[in-house]
């Protein structure tokens, strides 16, 4: 039986290691445009992927510097377990001519998030508008990711899964449009309210619920 009752005794039982997680998010932001580059790249890999795996295949483009400097067929072969690689490939190649300064070669995507931060619909929509492969959940995830994302919502199948359980929508929705994903997102905003859940933290426990780990 699932009930907003369990779900808040749930959270109460995971809050500390949930709120640790959120913490090591927003420390993200001050880490360098190239890490903040590898997670917006961890998100582009994560449709129809495990997170596991697309995790560990972005590290070792990273850590290889093949992530920057790497060519298609570098890359496309350090992310040959993820489903859709060569579509992926192109969607990374795509972001890093994006912010790559012409003058200095250098990767700045600090910049361009800093100029929309006080607004985060805008800066999702920036972000979906301007990178290919980066619907309305990728943007999600990536500003959830780098400690951008308190008020907004990363519809995953996990998450909807959990959404259906107690109650909040009626079916899972085999695609979603924008429309549909800020209806489900208000929905989720007023869950939080009831709950006193925030909505950041709600993701995570989900999360969790669904697969037995707090990870990203």
């Amino acid at each position: 039986m699932y009930s907003l009752d369990t779900l808040k005794v749930s959270y109460k039982r995971k809050k500390g290691d949930i709120n640790r997680r959120l913490d090591n998010f927003k420390s993200i932001f001050n880490r360098s445009d190239r890490f903040i580059f590898k997670e917006l790249c961890f998100c582009l890999l994560t449709p129809q992927s495990k997170a596991r795996t697309c995790d560990k295949a972005i590290e070792k483009l990273y850590s290889s510097m093949l992530l920057f400097n790497g060519t298609e067929k570098d890359i496309s072969d350090k992310i040959r377990d993820i489903r859709f690689r060569n579509n992926k490939t192109q969607y990374i190649i795509l972001a890093r001519d994006l912010f790559t300064e012409s003058k200095t070669k250098k990767i700045t995507i600090k910049k361009t998030i800093q100029k929309y931060e006080k607004d985060i619909p805008a800066l999702r929509l920036w972000l979906i508008e301007n990178i290919k492969g980066m619907g309305m959940k990728e943007a999600s995830h990536f500003l959830r990711n780098i400690g951008k994302g308190k008020d907004i919502a990363i519809l995953d199948r996990h998450i909807l899964r959990n959404l259906k359980r107690y109650e909040i929508i009626d079916s899972i929705p085999k695609t979603i449009t924008p429309k549909r994903y800020i209806e489900i997102e208000n929905c989720v905003r007023k869950l939080s309210e009831d709950t006193k859940i925030p909505m950041d933290a709600l993701d995570l426990l989900f999360w969790s619920e669904e697969t037995g780990e707090i990870f990203k």
